[in-house]
């Protein structure tokens, strides 16, 4: 049976280590010009898939097709991708230019061909006054763009990221993520991107695949992950979430109305997907909540303690203990930088009912 043609597509694809199973049924496929993100905490497996993808771990059952040719067998270099690495793997001796022509002259391109891509390519990554230095004569945001741009040389249909921002600073990874953005959308290459940063696979996919001990938990576009995650465990690792228990009390799901109890009261959910049980997690996000003091709703209004308040400048940060609830519960919500609020302070805090989300069932 041959795979709906992609860019790549992965089916059943398992692995193992000795006794440890690194990979377990990871079916998933990536459309032309898409980027993927692999998303999850340390050992969930997103780094041995892009390695099993890239063809340097075979795999000990399931198939991987790559532009829908069967890679089984298929050695690396015979595969029609290109990797960026965590460390940039530039050779210190080359300069720029050669470390962009070196993929180029392992596939035995043309030096005239050699030439015109390498100075392409440069132009693409904003590289052209760079050629001739080497990589320790670089800033490490540079070196990143010619690993990116070795990889862009070679015209693979797949590239493959492996953690590409981790050794950058804050603020120059969030610079070097919007230009792999914007040159992977101006170019329209496929991309496979590995990392467990919540905010850039977020900011950066169009499709994010949430890992956990060698599974698929959840994927999905961006926004479908955020706003409506299956479990707790994507709820908590893909941004902040408040998870409760909650018991449905009365539903009506033609409306997909529900009242619930949970550790600050009775409250109200909305949901076009009915609850798995009567007894159920639930989340919210800390930005859904809202001071009664910039509303008038009088639904799913609750009285919190603020216990701490975090400034961020743009953004305030408060942990709440319900004044009417369970008492060793805390809750965050986050408001404008400027709300006048202390610690100390009681407060009326209205969620609203949509934006609560049923999760899995809470099993005794």
């Amino acid at each position: 049976m041959t795979l709906m043609a992609n860019a790549l597509a992965v089916e059943r694809a398992s692995l193992r280590y000795g006794t440890f199973q690194a990979l377990i049924d990871v079916t998933f496929s990536v459309g032309e010009g898409q980027l993927v993100t692999l998303l999850g905490p340390s050992g969930c497996g997103k780094t041995t898939l892009l390695k099993a993808i890239a063809g340097f771990m075979p795999l000990d059952s399931g198939r991987i097709e790559i532009s829908g040719r069967d890679m089984q067998g298929v050695p690396p270099e015979k595969r029609d991708t290109a990797m960026c690495f965590q460390s940039y793997a530039l050779f210190p001796h080359l300069s720029v230019a050669e470390n962009i022509a070196f993929g180029l002259r392992q596939r035995r391109i043309k030096s005239s061909d050699i030439a015109s891509r390498v100075a392409a390519v440069a132009q693409q990554v904003g590289l052209s006054p760079q050629l001739e230095k080497l990589p320790g004569q670089l800033s490490g945001g540079q070196q990143q763009r010619v690993a990116l741009a070795r990889a862009m040389a070679v015209h693979p249909g797949v590239m493959l990221f492996d953690e590409p921002l981790s050794n950058l600073d804050l603020k120059l990874r969030d610079h070097v993520r919007i230009e792999i953005r914007a040159l992977q959308r101006e170019h329209g290459f496929t991309a496979v991107y590995v990392t467990h940063d919540q905010q850039e696979a977020l900011a950066m996919s169009d499709l994010v695949i949430v890992m956990r001990n060698g599974m698929i938990e959840q994927m999905g576009p961006p926004e479908q992950i955020y706003r409506h995650p299956v479990n707790r465990f994507v709820a908590d690792f893909v941004g902040t979430a408040n998870i409760m228990p909650v018991d449905v009390l009365a539903s009506d799901q033609k409306s997909g109305r529900y009242e619930v109890t949970c550790p600050f009261g009775k409250a109200i959910i909305h949901s076009a997907t009915p609850p798995v049980g009567s007894r159920i997690y639930a989340c919210w996000r800390p930005e859904d909540a809202m001071l009664t003091s910039e509303i008038t709703e009088e639904e799913n209004r609750f009285t919190f303690d603020i216990s701490a308040r975090t400034f961020l400048g743009s953004l305030c940060n408060l942990a709440l203990s319900p004044r009417n609830g369970a008492a060793e519960a805390f809750f965050r919500i986050q408001t404008h930088g400027f709300t006048p609020v202390r610690e100390g302070q009681t407060v009326d805090v209205v969620i609203p009912p949509d934006a609560i989300r049923f999760l899995e069932e809470v099993v005794a």
